[in-house]
């Protein structure tokens, strides 16, 4: 009699002998993943501080859809799935503190959701380990409950990688190809092309190498792409010329996408700056970017055993997904911001922690104390580093955020009520709070002209922010003109208007 062998479950059997050995390791298996998901939560909700108040980009997305305030200018690169992700609240609600809870629980239960994508391709200890060194990362923790698109394409990433090697490993299912199609629709609803990015290796696996083609897994990957992407794509050509034409619009508002190199500015925004633009100074203490020097490391280390080990592919894909996610991150673009990044750590993280956990397994029985004791030791000290890091951000932002509310106050107090208009500096979270529309008349978010603001203003309250180091712009020279919280503030004759019907 014949026998006949299934190859396509070969490469499974070698990782699984390797990894069960180790039974400590992968003792109580299910609960774990959910106890980090849960753990990142709460840690969210008691310290990224749910009152923290809307940040700029922030105030954007949201005032597509809430009541609050008129929509804000909606630039190039900017998608609206982060929008459609605040409308369960924001359409409804002007609570901040809401807003953050319902964002907070959504992303535990996607970063759950993303680990057991992974189930069965490695030990759950060590993809509950990968989880809490991805949401122990200050940039996850203060991104998590944001309306901003980057901690969702992280976990559509790390979710769409795990889905894409099940498939491979097991082509009978069909949850993996579904899974794979719906995280792909996910990144690219968010962000199309940082989408686009992280799964350029899976796309190029599915095409050139010959075991690895699946029609079924290409189609559903291209698939979720154009699903994600499709309204973005017509937005294109509805309100900006063409796809290419919103391209390099984008381009531009990023300040020319070429050769650069950021990777210092990286660094130095790992610090907490948010937004690193220009990206000057110092770099930080070294105590705060050496775990980013470790990744590549323990990541090349992960490679190494996995090929031992007979399972390259499992650590393989998701070193070459985020490698791209971040190249435009790093050489491409001539500035820097922490939540670029989220989606390489995400992929990176379970490779790190099943290198990490080999460092203690592989160790000889009498060594094994004491490389459990140096792990601990740095995860420890790692952890203690991002927290503070976090903790000093939070409340930078927090004032930052208040200073906010606070000029929108004034500009209630001096007559500035909707319908009103606020342009200058920050005129776009001021406005927000104020319940105002945000208005430019150059740059890259200009949505009006001179002309037509000086017509707005015979009719319609409109508060002029600057500095008052320099001249107003010359519509505004006549206009009243005030000085409130460190701000110079020129006020339309309707607000003089308005205030006088007031009194």
């Amino acid at each position: 009699m014949t026998r006949t062998v299934n190859t396509q479950r070969e490469p499974v059997a070698p990782s699984r002998r390797a990894h069960l050995s180790d039974r400590w390791w992968d003792r109580r298996r299910d609960g774990r993943p959910a106890g980090v998901a849960g753990a990142f939560t709460l840690a969210q909700l008691v310290l990224a501080r749910p009152g923290m108040g809307l940040g700029w980009d922030e105030t954007v997305y949201v005032s597509q859809v809430s009541t609050h305030a008129p929509a804000a200018f909606f630039s190039a690169p900017r998608a609206r799935g982060v929008p459609l992700l605040v409308a369960p609240i924001a359409s409804w609600s002007s609570s901040t503190t809401l807003l953050r809870i319902y964002l907070a629980l959504l992303s535990g239960l996607a970063l759950f959701l993303a680990l057991r994508a992974w189930h069965g391709l490695f030990p759950t200890g060590v993809l509950a380990l990968g989880g809490a060194l991805f949401a122990s990362l200050w940039v996850t923790l203060f991104y998590g409950p944001q309306a901003m698109p980057n901690f969702s394409v992280a976990i559509g990433a790390l979710a769409g990688a795990g889905c894409f090697l099940r498939a491979q490993e097991d082509r009978a299912r069909r949850a993996p190809v579904w899974g794979l199609a719906g995280s792909a629709a996910l990144m690219a609803l968010m962000r199309p092309t940082d989408a686009v990015w992280a799964c350029v290796p899976l796309l190029a696996a599915l095409v050139l190498v010959r075991r690895w083609r699946h029609w079924p897994l290409l189609v559903a990957l291209v698939g979720g792409l154009v699903a994600g992407a499709g309204e973005w794509v017509v937005e294109a050509y509805v309100s900006y010329g063409g796809l290419a034409e919103r391209l390099a619009e984008g381009s531009d508002a990023q300040g020319g996408l070429g050769w650069n190199w950021a990777v210092d500015d990286q660094l130095r925004s790992l610090v907490g700056r948010t937004l690193c633009r220009p990206c000057t100074g110092t770099l930080p203490n070294p105590a705060v970017y050496a775990w980013w020097f470790a990744l590549p490391v323990l990541a090349a280390f992960a490679l190494v055993v996995a090929v031992r080990a007979g399972r390259t592919a499992r650590t393989l894909v998701p070193l070459a997904c985020a490698a791209t996610a971040a190249f435009p991150y790093l050489f491409l673009i001539g500035y820097a911001a922490p939540r670029f990044l989220l989606p390489a750590y995400a992929l990176v993280a379970i490779p790190v922690a099943d290198a990490l956990a080999h460092l203690v397994t592989a160790a000889p029985r009498t060594w094994r104390p004491t490389a459990v004791t140096l792990v601990a030791l740095g995860l420890a000290g790692h952890l203690a580093v991002q927290l503070v890091v976090l903790e000093r951000t939070v409340e930078r932002t927090t004032a930052g955020h208040r200073g906010w509310a606070r000029t929108a106050q004034a500009l209630h107090r001096l007559g500035v009520r909707a319908p009103c208009l606020v342009t200058g500096g920050d005129n776009v979270p001021i406005a927000f709070y104020a319940g105002c529309s945000s208005v430019d008349t150059s740059g890259h978010s200009a949505n009006t002209t001179a002309v037509a603001l000086t017509r707005t203003a015979e009719r319609t309250p409109v508060a002029v922010l600057t500095d008052g180091s320099g001249a107003p712009p010359s519509y505004a020279r006549a206009w009243t003109s005030v000085r409130r919280e460190g701000l110079r503030i020129y006020l339309s004759p309707a607000v003089m208007t308005a205030s006088a019907h007031t009194s």
